[in-house]
């Protein structure tokens, strides 16, 4: 079995080097770093986490916090979790993913006992009870998703006001004059969290400026059963060059559905676009319209913060928003 001795040599760098490396805990140059781990990956050397800890004063560990109540769209998680699994399994970290609600009580046990080197925070509310534990950790943490009260926290999303607006701009430019935004089931409370309400103001707001007429539907309850009246209302939206906004892909799969029950083409007698990733637009039967919310470049961007925050980098903490994107499929009419 290999030894940091193995991989010093090889690199042709000093034990000391290697070290820092694994660690963090001091600067090196990005050849010699290169070097080391050419070496440790040639040579298959896995770093046992306890000597990491005592030789660096680290863990090695980072812990995601993702809260996950029942009706969590665990799918599009995955696209995070990946993201930012695979951003610290290059970097030698392992993680840790949370999922137990424990509030601010769990941030102080996962910094308290040196459990983690840091946090990312998932399933931010806009009143959040855990914001003001955030800012006494001693270890950093970076939220995704923004809360009404992000000073002096670091907060990484993509522009959720701006996808609203772009779903509606959208279906303006290819003629509709009505647009239908699929609201949230009544367990849901809309104006709890930012990346809903933020997305309702983006929409309102477009089709105010553009004076098309917005409505919500909303479900009286979760999954199928809020969509029993969708068919006979979505018949009714044929002759008025109507498109309907869904905000998940749960949504999406309901309406496309809902509109084939009813007789209706999409793409022809009404329109769709979704709030969802590329790679789910495209696995439904007819590749939808969508507005992506680009989680891997959003947890890309929060690790990459929070790597230069445990690095010793004291810029001003922040909230950085990356831009969504749309791309149109076979969802969309042209009236």
């Amino acid at each position: 079995m290999a030894t940091a001795s193995d991989v010093a040599k090889l690199a042709g760098v000093s034990q000391s080097t290697v070290s820092y490396v694994m660690s963090g805990a001091r600067s090196i140059s990005p050849e010699t770093r290169a070097r080391v781990e050419q070496a440790m990956r040639e040579l298959a050397y896995h770093p046992n986490a306890g000597a990491r800890a005592l030789a660096g004063r680290r863990t090695n560990v980072i812990g995601l916090v993702a809260r996950l109540p029942s009706n969590t769209d665990v799918a599009a998680l995955l696209p995070f979790i990946d993201t930012i699994s695979s951003f610290c399994r290059e970097r030698d970290f392992d993680l840790v993913l949370i999922t137990e609600d424990e509030g601010p009580a769990g941030l102080e046990r996962l910094a308290g006992r040196s459990i983690v080197d840091g946090i990312v925070l998932m399933d931010i509310r806009r009143n959040d009870d855990r914001i003001a534990t955030v800012r006494k950790l001693d270890v950093p943490c970076v939220l995704i998703g923004v809360p009404d009260d992000a000073e002096g926290i670091d907060c990484i999303d993509f522009d959720v006001e701006s996808a609203g607006r772009m779903a509606v701009e959208h279906l303006i430019s290819t003629g509709h004059r009505k647009i239908v935004l699929v609201g949230e089931p009544p367990t849901v409370r809309a104006e709890d969290f930012g990346f809903i309400s933020k997305f309702y103001d983006g929409a309102s707001i477009a089709a105010l400026d553009n004076a098309v007429d917005f409505a919500i539907f909303t479900p009286d309850a979760d999954g199928w059963a809020g969509f029993a009246s969708f068919d006979a209302y979505a018949r009714g939206l044929s002759e008025q060059r109507a498109g309907i906004i869904a905000r998940t892909p749960q949504a999406v799969d309901i309406v496309m559905q809902s509109l084939a029950s009813a007789d209706l083409q999409l793409g022809v007698d009404v329109s769709l676009v979704g709030l969802c990733t590329d790679a789910t637009a495209q696995g439904f039967r007819t590749h939808v319209t969508n507005v992506s919310p680009e989680p891997r470049d959003v947890s890309r961007l929060a690790m990459t913060t929070l790597f230069r925050r445990l690095g010793g980098g004291d810029s001003d903490h922040a909230t950085r928003l990356v831009a969504p994107r749309l791309t149109r499929r076979y969802t969309t009419a042209t009236f």
